[in-house]
């Protein structure tokens, strides 16, 4: 059995400065329940893994318009104006990541990895200050894994021991993240009994859930 809580008490287990991964794609799949309760909440200062900087007033979108987020790992951000706005001005620290490239950094941090080779980035900047390697010929970046103190993640039915069951698109980043981080709570929009989810529907096993928040109806 897996602790269930409300958001807000999902919260009061994050510190500042805590670094945090959340899933979603552009909100889809998002934990907007639990970045609600970071705005209201007062957390600063937290790093933040996640795919892109979402929206100005909806999601995390919201957290970086307030000023919360020391420093942003993702891909996209240009659907946020505040992020240029605040990086620009140094105010904000942001690490883009080619997209293949952060979900297989993520990816080895669950599967205990010790990293990733690519060769998305030989030649721009996205090669500066990482090591280099040559294999058959062709040069590959060595891409070191992402891990967090939290993942936030979002399903649609979790039962009492946390396996999840997470719908179509909503997979996005939020399977590789429930698996890479020290804690992770999954804000899902149902809760069942143990047994009263499918086996075959499990998306993410309970033994990467440590809390469940059940979503706002």
């Amino acid at each position: 059995m897996k602790e269930i809580i409300t958001a807000a008490d999902a919260v009061r287990k994050i510190k500042d400065g805590d670094t945090i991964m959340i899933g979603g794609f552009m909100c889809c799949g998002q934990p907007l329940g639990i970045m609600d309760a970071i705005l209201q909440s007062g957390l600063k200062d937290l790093t933040v893994i996640t795919n892109d900087s979402g929206f100005p007033d909806r999601g995390f979108g919201k957290l970086v318009v307030a000023k919360r987020v020391k420093k942003l790992i993702a891909s996209h951000v240009g659907l946020n104006p505040e992020v240029a706005k605040q990086m620009f001005a140094g105010e904000l620290e942001v690490e883009l990541v080619p997209q293949g490239t952060l979900a297989e950094r993520i990816r080895c941090a669950g599967a205990g990895l010790g990293g990733v080779i690519t060769p998305t980035g030989i030649g721009t900047e996205v090669e500066n200050g990482k090591k280099k390697i040559r294999i058959d010929g062709k040069q590959y970046l060595v891409e070191k894994p992402l891990t967090a103190d939290f993942a936030l993640v979002s399903g649609e039915i979790t039962d009492k021991a946390g396996n999840t069951f997470i719908a179509k698109a909503e997979k996005n980043f939020n399977v590789v993240m429930a698996m890479a981080a020290k804690h992770t709570i999954v804000e899902t929009r149902k809760i069942v009994d143990i047994g009263g989810l499918d086996p075959d529907m499990v998306t993410v096993p309970g033994v990467f859930i440590n809390s469940i928040v059940e979503a706002a109806k």
